[in-house]
């Protein structure tokens, strides 16, 4: 009978691999400070303010850290717009994909999918609508932001569509419902992230649910 391999223990000798994957891990980590600090530099005092010396500064680092994980800071700040937009891309996942749904409930997901990303996270928010309104970032964030904005317009639109269907609303210009729902997303972003200081309401929430309801009477009646 063959002898089992005892299990490693915590003292063995760290192979080659080993040493690789820690310093991939530590890489990683570094790299992600540097992305939460310039986001957090950049909610507090905008783009303009935001330099890499700031950044290696608020992390306790050199210059050259930063430097080494993005080159520049277009890149690094390519580096958080595809960061946020893989946050949101997660969140819709979760919480508009959701198997058990049905088209009118996918629909209400996903306005709670963008209330819920700006409640938990108004730094993202507010960075993600400060690179859209700046001329230098302006670009970038249309390569990166928008084919997704489009993705999720395009997503929004057929589920409209299916309500529709299913519930015999003929006549529903879902295109242009869906895109005025869009605009009531992106309307209330811009609005908290120009105007911290007024106090936060449900009038995305509600607005959108009563031009669902009117559009779609009886089949969001319980929803939202």
């Amino acid at each position: 009978m063959k002898t089992p391999k005892a299990a490693p223990s915590d003292d063995a000798p760290i192979t080659k691999a080993g040493k690789a994957d820690r310093r991939h891990l530590r890489g990683q980590a570094s790299a992600q400070r540097i992305i939460d600090t310039t986001i957090r530099l950049i909610a507090e005092d905008g783009m303009a303010a935001v330099t890499m010396q700031r950044i290696a500064g608020e992390i306790g680092s050199s210059n050259a850290l930063v430097v080494f994980h993005f080159g520049t800071k277009e890149k690094l700040f390519r580096a958080v717009l595809e960061y946020l937009n893989d946050q949101f891309a997660r969140l819709w996942q979760e919480t508009v994909r959701q198997p058990d749904l049905s088209a009118a409930g996918r629909i209400v997901a996903a306005l709670d999918c963008a209330r819920h990303f700006r409640s938990r996270h108004p730094d993202w928010v507010s960075v993600w609508v400060l690179f859209g309104s700046d001329r230098q970032t302006l670009q970038l964030d249309r390569q990166i932001s928008l084919p997704n904005d489009r993705a999720y317009l395009a997503e929004t639109r057929a589920l409209l569509a299916e309500v529709a269907r299913e519930g015999g609303h003929a006549g529903v210009d879902t295109e242009t419902l869906a895109e005025g729902l869009n605009y009531l997303v992106q309307g209330a972003w811009y609005w908290d992230t120009f105007n911290p200081d007024q106090v936060r309401s449900d009038a995305l929430q509600k607005t959108a649910m009563t031009l669902l309801r009117e559009a779609f009477p009886g089949s969001f009646p319980l929803l939202g």
